[in-house]
């Protein structure tokens, strides 16, 4: 299945940022990857409580866009991994910033691991 192709909405970066990660998922998939999930059984196990179909359609559009590649690691039956790329590692540093954010202006927000806070990306 193809996903269409946006055309951006404006030259903004913030809006043609948010056009590319900024539906309630994606940067959710990103933080869990970075911290060692690559299957779909383990994306499924995040607290958050994704949807199949969502997280399907997820993986799908970010491998598309480039933030992440599909490898096989079982070829009966076919299973893949998704493993980020250097656009998506690129955004650990916005990761990390959202969680100190949060952390200061969110009660109840949970502290990330160090390992995640002092990752660095590739």
């Amino acid at each position: 299945m193809s996903l269409p192709t946006r055309q951006p909405r404006s030259g903004c970066p913030i809006a043609t940022t948010l056009d590319l990660v900024g539906d309630r998922w994606t940067l959710v998939i990103l933080r869990d990857m970075q911290t060692g999930k690559s299957k779909f059984s383990e994306f499924l196990s995040s607290p958050e409580g994704i949807a199949t179909n969502v997280l399907t359609n997820r993986l799908e559009k970010m491998v598309k866009t480039g933030l992440v590649r599909r490898k096989a690691y079982q070829k009966r039956p076919l299973r893949h991994e998704f493993l980020t790329t250097k656009k998506g590692q690129a955004l650990l540093p916005v990761l990390q910033e959202m969680c100190h954010w949060g952390n200061r202006f969110l009660p109840n927000t949970w502290v990330p691991p160090e390992s995640f806070m002092q990752a660095k990306a590739e």
